[in-house]
């Protein structure tokens, strides 16, 4: 945890005190579960149609002029006396996005956490397991302003980027989201993905999904291109309130105030029905759109959740 901190250039605060823990051992079992996600979309693991370099033998033709030497097979070669190349079937590399929530709400956390710093874990998990055996990683963020897009890179490569681009842009929007015309910054990100992921790819959403679910059709037809899992990160005063007296509430995603009294049990029991009603309905669109679903919330080990979940999808 603390490589990837100083990859990041920070430390930890009490106003931002980081993902937690991320011991060694959950990442390697991240990666042996997403090594071998998504149909087979992983080098090596699923048959092209292309021909080109890889590692599984297509055909044994004879040589013919600009071939490469290299792929000469001296064996059948030597028996038949003329000169014959191996051609491999091409190796497609797993292409993984991720889509992640830097909206004001993303701020908020009541634990040892907030689910910024949770969003930002499993964000460094995945990208760290997806970019084994030379696999690419992109990154879309959404919060203030249009989505930001780091496009994939393979490797190291690819998680060193994603590491610059948390570094630089990873803290909650300051400015509302969500306000005035047009669609929700998570429908602008997912619109935005499903326009630039050509290739079949394995997308985490990593978000609260709080506020309007105009995020319900782009994500539909994102999950009918690509394999999809939504990581929902919650915090458990989201779901019930604590007898604390009056209190101003604050919606930070449109910046609506409400006064409420905390020590009222009739409340509180409405609240919890209105938010545990509120979270059943995004899991039922998200099971709707086809999606898997996670919830990976502050009072929680985030990424054995996180790691109980790939491996139970397993295929």
């Amino acid at each position: 945890m603390i490589r990837v901190l100083k990859a990041l250039g920070t430390e930890p605060t009490p106003e931002r005190p980081g993902p937690g823990p991320i011991p060694e051992s959950l990442l390697k079992a991240l990666e042996l579960t997403i090594a071998r996600r998504v149909e087979g979309l992983l080098a090596g693991d699923h048959r092209s149609a292309l021909l080109g370099r890889g590692t599984e033998l297509a055909q044994v033709r004879p040589y013919v002029p600009g071939d490469d030497v290299r792929l000469i097979d001296w064996n059948v070669t030597a028996r038949t006396t003329e000169p014959h190349v191996r051609v491999h079937l091409a190796e497609r590399v797993l292409v993984t996005w991720i889509v992640l929530d830097t909206t004001p709400s993303m701020a908020f956390g009541t634990q040892e956490r907030r689910k910024a710093d949770v969003a930002l874990g499993a964000t460094l998990a995945l990208g760290h397991a997806a970019t084994i055996r030379g696999n690419r990683v992109g990154l879309v963020g959404f919060g203030g302003g249009p989505p930001r897009i780091v496009p994939p890179r393979q490797g190291r490569v690819g998680l060193v980027g994603l590491l610059l681009a948390l570094r630089d842009g990873h803290e909650p929007a300051r400015e509302l989201a969500g306000v005035g015309e047009g669609p929700t910054p998570l429908a602008a990100a997912l619109r935005t993905l499903g326009g630039v992921a050509r290739q079949r790819s394995f997308v985490a959403v990593v978000s609260d999904f709080r506020g309007e679910r105009d995020w319900r059709g782009p994500l539909l037809q994102l999950a009918g291109r690509h394999e999809v899992a939504a990581l929902e990160v919650r915090d458990p005063r989201e779901q019930e309130l604590e007898p604390a007296g009056t209190l101003w509430l604050v919606d930070p995603e449109s910046g609506r105030e409400l006064r409420v009294d905390t020590d009222d049990p009739r409340l509180r029991a409405r609240f919890a029905e209105a938010a545990d009603a509120e979270r059943a309905a995004v899991a039922h669109e998200l099971a709707k759109s086809g999606v898997a679903h996670v919830t990976l919330s502050t009072d929680r080990d985030w990424l054995r959740d996180l790691a109980l979940f790939v491996r139970r999808r397993r295929p």
